[in-house]
């Protein structure tokens, strides 16, 4: 049985992850910062599908939370999804420094480390695969959150070109907007997007499982969001950033 170690397990994309390895048969380690909520879903998945379900409490934006998950990592992990992450109300000069460096931790020290910590046994056996969370937003200049997706893509095409050979695959995910507890964490506010601009939590699981398994070293689920990704890297920065400051004034 192959088991997969899900980061930010309990909602949104997480526990769409969660739901659909546990119906493929993986034995599951599910990471997350609330304990209550953590061992509740651990509780469900494995009364619903029969697997072993694993709860992991960390914080991955401390040391002591990514240490924990590296350790266990390093202790043998077929399938990495690295999902944890959070959004900001306002941009980066409204948001205080604490905040940013939390979220640089999160977004990128902690996608950094716990995939070096996983790739070793992988390499070893010569199987298994990493899927790097990011968003559509990484390809748009929007302020912090967009930089560190940004940095989630190029590190994960980076780290595919180098364990290729080995047999396994690294990939990042950009999906655009999912409905999930993310936006309202964030405190903003969604109400003028239109219906047909969300995607679901599992759609995006499966989309994402679909082209790791096609060597893909980048996922964007759904043709709509492929669309955009296509355009914005068509047009001039400075005209796609004048367009992604409209959401911060």
């Amino acid at each position: 049985m192959p088991t997969a170690l899900i980061t930010g397990a309990t909602a949104g994309i997480g526990a769409a992850f969660a739901r659909r390895l546990a119906a493929d048969g993986f034995s599951l380690v599910l990471v997350a910062r609330d304990e209550e909520r953590l061992a509740a879903s651990a509780e469900a998945l494995h009364k619903r599908y029969g697997v072993p379900v694993e709860p992991l409490c960390a914080d991955l934006a401390t040391e002591e939370g990514m240490a924990a998950a590296e350790e266990r990592l390093r202790s043998g992990i077929d399938l990495l999804v690295n999902n944890a992450g959070f959004g900001h109300h306002g941009g980066f000069l409204d948001t205080p420094v604490e905040d940013e460096v939390r979220m640089l931790r999160l977004h990128c020290e902690a996608v950094l480390r716990l995939t070096r910590a996983a790739l070793p046994y992988m390499i070893s056996k010569r199987r298994g695969g990493v899927i790097n969370v990011a968003s559509v937003a990484a390809f748009l200049p929007g302020g912090t959150y967009s930089a560190t997706k940004s940095w989630v893509v190029n590190y994960s095409a980076s780290a595919a070109n180098m364990v290729n050979r080995h047999g396994v695959r690294v990939m990042a995910l950009c999906p655009g907007f999912v409905r999930t507890e993310f936006h309202d964490r964030a405190k903003l506010d969604m109400s003028g997007l239109p219906p047909f601009a969300w995607l679901s939590a599992d759609r995006v699981a499966a989309d994402a499982m679909r082209d790791l398994a096609r060597g893909a070293w980048v996922s964007v689920p759904s043709a709509r969001y492929k669309a955009v990704a296509a355009l914005v890297r068509l047009l001039p920065l400075n005209l796609v950033g004048r367009v992604a400051r409209l959401r911060y004034r």
